[in-house]
C-alpha cells in the first residue's frame, strides 16, 4: 500500500534549465516522500489509501517564499503610493508599534491562508515573536524557516534570546519548522552587533536571513558614510561565514558579486520584484547574479509592499522584468523562471536536495494546477501557461510533507471564519498610526 496515488497529472520536470511535462503520470507518495513517478495504470489504485484524481492538472513541487514577513498582512493596503523612506517611517514601523504576540499567531495563520491558496508549501520567514508564528506553522501543516528579526538598538542581549528560539524549534513539527537568526539589515544593526551574530550563528550551527544592498542609494549612502558598501559589511563582520539568505540586493556593485560567489558558506539571493516595482527600488540585474554561481529565490516580502503573497505574481515579475532591464526578451526564459521558482528557491532555502523538485526519495511537497480555466485556452505551451497565465486561485491541491493540507480549494488545517473572528475586531487597535511612536527609524 501506498499512502497517497496522484492519479493522471502532467508532471512538470526540470533539469539543466530546460523544463518538460510527462502527460499521464502517476505520482506515488509513501510516508512525507515520493516513491514513484510513473505512467498512469501502473498501480491499482485499491493499493493507495489515499488517490487523487488529477485529470490532466499539473502536478509541481510546491512553491519556496524565501521572503516573507508573513504577518504583515494585517496591514495589507495601508502603505500606498509613496516611497522607501516613506513606507518605512510614516507607515509600516509605526503600525508594527502596535504589534502583539496573539496578532502574529493570527495574522500568521491569515497569511498561511491565503499562500496555502496560492500553492507556496514553505516560507522564510523574518518578523517578531516568532514562537508564535511557528505555532501557527504548525497546526497549518506547512513548512517554514523562521527567523526572529533583530535590531542592534534593542541591545546584544536579543541575540542570546533569539539563539534559545533557533535552538527550541529548529526541527520541530516533523522537520517541517528549520529556525535562523535574523538581524534586520546593516543600517539598523551596528558591527559589533553583526559580529556577535555571525559569531552565535557559528556557536550555535545556525544560518543568516538579513536584508542588505535594498537599494543602489543604500549602497550609495554606506560608501559616503564608511567607505564600505553594505554588502562588505557583511563580509567584514563575518556575517558570510554563516549559510546566509541575502533579502534583496539590488545595490550590488561588481566587487560585492565577487564577494558574495567566494563566500565560505552558502550564500543565497532572495527577490521579492512586486515589492522593487511597487516602491520603485530598481531591479536586479539577475542575469548576471546567476552567471556568477548565485542562486537567486522568488519571495513575496510583506503584504505592505507587495498586497498579496502569490508567487506566480513574482515568477511572472522575475522573467519580464529581467526582459525589461537587459533590454533582451531572450532572457530569462520560461525554463529558467521555472527553475528559479523551484529549485533555485530551494538552495536559496537550504534544502535544495530535498525540495524544489518532483523526483523519486524528495520530500512530498506537491500541487495540482488547474489549466482548464479559459485565461489557459487554447493550451499550446503547458509550460508559458504556467509562468504568465496562471492564477493563485488555479491552485486546487496542495500536499506538504506527504499531507494533504488543501484539496479541491478546500482547506484541511486552517478555518477562514476562526482567523477573521481573530484579526478584524483587532483592526481598529492595529491601524493606530502615530509617526512619534515608532519601532524603528529609516535613515540608511
Amino acid at each position: 500500500m501506498v499512502d497517497i496515488l496522484i492519479r493522471s497529472a502532467r508532471v512538470l520536470q526540470l533539469k539543466d534549465e530546460t523544463a518538460t511535462i510527462l502527460n499521464e503520470h502517476d505520482i506515488l507518495i509513501e510516508g512525507n516522500r515520493i516513491t514513484a513517478i510513473q505512467p498512469t495504470g501502473e498501480l491499482d489504485p485499491s493499493h493507495a489509501k489515499t488517490v487523487l484524481d488529477a485529470d490532466g492538472q499539473v502536478a509541481m513541487p510546491g512553491f519556496i517564499n524565501t521572503h516573507a514577513h508573513v504577518p504583515m498582512v494585517l496591514w495589507r493596503g495601508m502603505g500606498e503610493d509613496v516611497n522607501l523612506d516613506s513606507w518605512f517611517n510614516d507607515y509600516i514601523w509605526p503600525l508594527e508599534n502596535n504589534l502583539t504576540p496573539d496578532d502574529v499567531f493570527w495574522g500568521m495563520q491569515l497569511g498561511l491562508m491565503e499562500m496555502i491558496e496560492a500553492g507556496i508549501t514553505a516560507v522564510s520567514d523574518h518578523y517578531w515573536h516568532m514562537d508564535y508564528a511557528a505555532r501557527a506553522v504548525e497546526k497549518a501543516g506547512t513548512r517554514a524557516l523562521l527567523g526572529q528579526a533583530m535590531f542592534s538598538s534593542n541591545g546584544m542581549g536579543q541575540i542570546d534570546d533569539t539563539a534559545d528560539f533557533v535552538q527550541r524549534w529548529n526541527g520541530q513539527a516533523n522537520g517541517r519548522i528549520r529556525t535562523i537568526l535574523a538581524p534586520h539589515a546593516p543600517y539598523t544593526c551596528e558591527d559589533d552587533f553583526l559580529k556577535a551574530t555571525a559569531q552565535k550563528a557559528e556557536e550555535i550551527g545556525a544560518g543568516i536571513h538579513i536584508h542588505v544592498a535594498e537599494t543602489i542609494a543604500q549602497t550609495q549612502a554606506s560608501l559616503e558614510r564608511r567607505g564600505q558598501t553594505p554588502i562588505e559589511v557583511l563580509e567584514e563582520t563575518g556575517i558570510l561565514t554563516a549559510p546566509t539568505i541575502l533579502a534583496h540586493v539590488i545595490g550590488a556593485t561588481p566587487n560585492d558579486l565577487e564577494v558574495l560567489s567566494i563566500a565560505t558558506a552558502p550564500v543565497g539571493i532572495a527577490q521579492c520584484p512586486k515589492t522593487y516595482a511597487k516602491l520603485g527600488m530598481g531591479y536586479a540585474n539577475l542575469v548576471e547574479y546567476r552567471k556568477m554561481g548565485l542562486p537567486v529565490g522568488l519571495g513575496t516580502d510583506g503584504a505592505v509592499s507587495n498586497n498579496t503573497l502569490d508567487l506566480w505574481e513574482s515568477m511572472r515579475l522575475t522573467a519580464m522584468g529581467q526582459k525589461q532591464l537587459t533590454e533582451d526578451a531572450e532572457n530569462l526564459t520560461i525554463p529558467q523562471a521555472l527553475t528559479i521558482a523551484t529549485q533555485e528557491s530551494a538552495q536559496v532555502y537550504g534544502q535544495g536536495d530535498d525540495l524544489g523538485d518532483l523526483a523519486v526519495g524528495k520530500l512530498a511537497d506537491v500541487i495540482l494546477v488547474d489549466v482548464s480555466g479559459i485565461h489557459h485556452q487554447p493550451l499550446n505551451s503547458v509550460t508559458a501557461s504556467l509562468v504568465y497565465n496562471t492564477r493563485a486561485g488555479d491552485v486546487q491541491t496542495v500536499i506538504c510533507d506527504g499531507q494533504v493540507i488543501m484539496q479541491d480549494r478546500q482547506h484541511k488545517t486552517l478555518d477562514k471564519g476562526e482567523i477573521l473572528d481573530h484579526v478584524l475586531p483587532q483592526m481598529e487597535r492595529l491601524r493606530q498610526r502615530d509617526n512619534t511612536h515608532r519601532i524603528q527609524t529609516y535613515n540608511p
